[in-house]
Parts: structure tokens; C-alpha cells; sequence
């Protein structure tokens, strides 16, 4: 909370208007990135378990790629985030997204061709869709269980995270984006999901079953170095600090989420969230002051301060909350009800929908029912910022919704559609999951 300033009288003395006047200056250039409120308390906090301090910052990042434009609103030297070396720098600290805002595609991936790639769980494929006709237009095998397709740091390769439930043979089918189609698959043990380190040093590789983080190279998939994470059963989705030098990741089938210093490649403390039990996806606001955690069975959103690791509040969704989406221009936030509590819920849920959330207020200011009852689960925002798309996770569909007034239509995919992505992105780098771009 930001102080009211006392008013002073007009016959306030000399000394006190110097001071009021002082005072002005210092806020008028001071960071605006307040921390955002929540609607409500949060309920019951319980304590960070085994938290370590963070590490010392790190050096000044390196000098931004030339062919990164710098808007006129960037940040001055008294707001500039101290980012990891070699990640790209945050051009505005209010709004780390305003470099995904619609339009602000790269020449490079601009040639690549419009497509939603879906990921089919149970029949092991992946459907393709133009979404100028909103048909499927091909469809082709990849591993067992395939769960996320999950753009590259540097947006030229789109891999399928089958972990292959179950069994040892996990692996990464690469889809180039230029001609759609895959490549040869490469073998990677239980890759639920996937991001990269916000240098594009790293790939991360979450193995779920193994509770384990896996740094591998990112173009070979070679490992780097694996961090145990014992306390993090049903590992599965991150989001990372303003700065990159952590990461948190939810732990579903635990009801904690586990931070992870990004740099030195160790677990800093875990955190058991109040109530609920089943976190799923993370979201980091725009001004990089608050996660947000989707969690299923307290079917809402939980607020978490990154930097101490304390839960500062709560938003009640919808049943079965799971996916998070910021909107083009970073003023909201689209969450997915999956209209479900279980894991393998029933089709045509009169719960599921999506709420729309306000970033400035966290306040809800729409919610959007699936007409006839659905199942929204993961997805992202088209390029131009019109569409939500997401996967129909139990109706064997996607749904594509009107960003304007929540209006949809289903196009039916294969068996069980999971992580699936919209491409192509606007934005520098993708730090991975559907779609995260920065």
C-alpha cells in the first residue's frame, strides 16, 4: 500500500513546502510497480518450508541484440531491472509483456505459417489447424502421451513433450514452424512439460514422475544437470522472476509449489499453499510483483509474492481452475475453469468456463460459460490478440473464443487435447510451456 501524502496548509512554513515539494520530485521518478492487492485475504498463510536466501545479484546483462528496438518509454536507470546475463532486457518494468503486445512479431517468424498445434493425449497425435478457416488441416503420430507443444527460446522449433505415461520412452517430437510438419523424435526421459531459462541457455525438461528438473542443451536435448525437487510430487508448471533469476514450479500432486534459483541450479524452499491441494499453472503479473497459481481443487487463483515466498491472497474462479493467459496488451488475465475437480472429469461440464481477470484491480470483470458445458484446459492468445484458443480437454475439441464478448465455436481434434500452442507469437523469446513469450 503507497502512504496518502498530508496535505499542507498554505501557511504551512517555508522548511515544510522545500520538503513537500522534495518529497514530489522523489515519487515522480520513483518505480511504479506497485504490489498488486488482492480481493480477498489470504486464507490461513502457512510459512515457506526450508527457505534458503537468494543468491547474490548477479552481474548487469549484456547489451541488447541490435536488432531489439528500444520504445521511447523504456526504462530509465532508476527502474531498469538487473536481469540474469544474456537474457534480454525488460523494456518496460510495469509491464514485462508489452514486448507480445499484438503486432510485434519478428520478420523471422512472421513468415512462418498460422497455425494451433494440439496435442492429442490418448490417440498420440497432434492436430493442426488454420485458424483463418478454424478446420484441422492435417494431422500426424507422435510418442505416447503427448501433453505440451512448446515453442524454442529462439521461436524456430515447436516440440511435443510425450512423456509417455507410465513407461521409460519419453521424447521430443520437433515441429518446424516454417512447413509444419515433424521431425525425427528425440529420446528424453518423462518430458511432462518443457521451458528454458530466460538466457536460452537451458532447456528445462520436467519430469514428473521422477520429481526431478532436467537442464538439457537446448537445440540437442544433451543433459546439462538434473535438480532434484523430493518435495514437489506431480511437478508440472513454472513461470520465472521478472529478472530470471529464479523459477517457481507447482507441484500438483502435493498442494506446494517448489522456487528454484535458475542460476546456481538448486532448490530455495518450498511452499505449502493454504488450502486446496492442486496446483496446476503460474503466471507472473505484468509489473513482476505477483504469481499467480491456478489450483483445481480450490477452484481459484492463489497470490504469491515471489521474492519472500509467502502466499498474499486469493481469487475464486470457477471449478477445476488450470489454465493462465495474459492478454495482448497485459491488462488481463483469461483463466481456464476446467469444470472438474478430477483428472479424468466427464465431458460437457455445466462448470467449465473462463474468467477474466483485471491485472490492475485483480478483479473479475467477465466470465464466459461454455455453451452446453466443456472443458477448457490449455491453450494461448492469437497473435493479434482476438482469439482464445484452448483445448476441450475432456470433449475431445478446441475452442475458439472471442476475446471481445467470450463468443466461441468447437472444432473437434483428437482424443483428450492437452498444452496445445498458437502460432505464430509476438514477442523476443519463449521461456516455453504453450507459449510464453517476453
Amino acid at each position: 500500500m503507497v502512504p496518502e501524502i498530508m496535505r499542507y496548509s498554505v501557511m504551512a512554513s517555508k522548511a515544510y513546502l522545500i520538503a513537500a515539494t522534495a518529497l514530489a520530485a522523489v515519487m515522480s521518478t520513483g518505480t511504479a510497480a506497485f504490489a498488486q492487492d488482492a480481493t480477498q485475504p489470504a486464507p490461513s498463510v502457512q510459512q515457506p518450508v526450508a527457505e534458503v536466501p537468494a543468491p547474490a545479484p548477479a552481474p548487469a546483462p549484456a547489451t541488447a541484440p541490435a536488432s531489439t528496438p528500444v520504445p521511447q518509454n523504456a526504462a530509465t536507470s532508476a527502474t531498469k531491472i538487473e536481469t540474469i546475463p544474456g537474457m534480454p532486457p525488460v523494456i518496460d518494468p510495469n509491464n514485462l509483456y508489452s514486448e507480445t503486445r499484438a503486432g510485434n512479431i519478428s520478420p523471422e517468424v512472421a513468415q512462418d505459417p498460422a497455425r494451433v498445434y494440439v496435442p492429442n493425449l490418448r490417440s498420440n497425435d497432434v492436430s493442426v489447424i488454420d485458424p483463418a478457416t478454424s478446420k484441422v488441416v492435417d494431422r500426424f503420430p507422435v510418442g505416447k502421451s503427448p501433453q505440451h507443444v512448446v515453442p524454442s527460446w529462439d521461436l524456430r522449433t515447436l516440440w511435443v513433450t510425450n512423456n509417455a505415461e507410465g513407461t521409460t520412452n519419453g521424447s521430443l517430437t520437433p515441429i518446424d514452424p516454417r512447413t509444419a510438419k515433424p521431425g525425427p523424435a528425440v529420446q528424453v526421459d518423462d518430458p511432462y512439460n518443457m521451458y528454458f531459462t530466460p538466457d536460452g541457455k537451458s532447456a528445462i525438461v520436467v519430469a514428473e514422475a521422477r520429481k526431478r528438473l532436467d537442464f538439457r542443451d537446448p537445440h540437442t536435448m544433451a543433459l546439462q544437470e538434473s535438480v532434484e525437487v523430493p518435495q514437489c510430487k506431480g511437478v508440472n508448471h513454472a513461470d520465472f522472476s521478472i529478472d530470471g533469476r529464479y523459477a517457481i514450479f507447482t507441484c500438483e500432486f502435493g498442494g506446494h509449489l517448489v522456487k528454484v534459483d535458475t542460476v546456481n541450479k538448486k532448490v530455495l524452499g518450498y511452499l505449502a499453499l493454504s488450502s486446496g491441494g492442486m496446483p496446476q499453472d503460474i503466471l507472473i503479473s505484468p509489473n513482476g510483483k505477483t504469481f499467480y497459481v491456478a489450483d483445481m481443487m480450490a477452484d481459484g487463483i492463489f497470490l504469491v509474492d515471489g521474492d519472500t515466498f509467502k502466499e498474499t491472497g486469493f481469487i475464486h474462479t470457477g471449478v477445476g481452475t488450470h489454465g493462465l493467459y495474459p492478454s495482448r496488451d497485459g491488462t488481463k488475465m483469461y483463466v481456464a475453469n476446467r469444470g472438474s475437480h478430477k483428472i479424468h472429469g466427464k465431458p460437457h461440464s455445466k462448470a467449465g468456463g473462463v474468467t477474466v481477470i483485471d491485472f490492475a484491480t485483480n478483479k473479475i470483470v467477465a466470465d464466459w460459460p461454455i455453451p452446453g458445458g466443456g472443458s477448457p484446459d490449455m491453450g494461448n492468445v492469437s497473435a493479434d490478440g482476438k482469439s482464445l484458443w484452448l483445448s476441450g480437454r475432456f470433449d475431445d475439441v478446441v475452442y475458439k473464443i472471442n476475446t471481445d464478448d467470450g463468443s466461441m465455436i468447437k472444432i473437434p481434434v483428437g482424443a483428450e487435447p492437452h498444452g496445445l500452442t498458437v502460432w505464430p507469437q509476438p514477442g523476443r523469446y519463449c521461456i516455453g510451456h504453450t507459449g510464453i513469450l517476453r
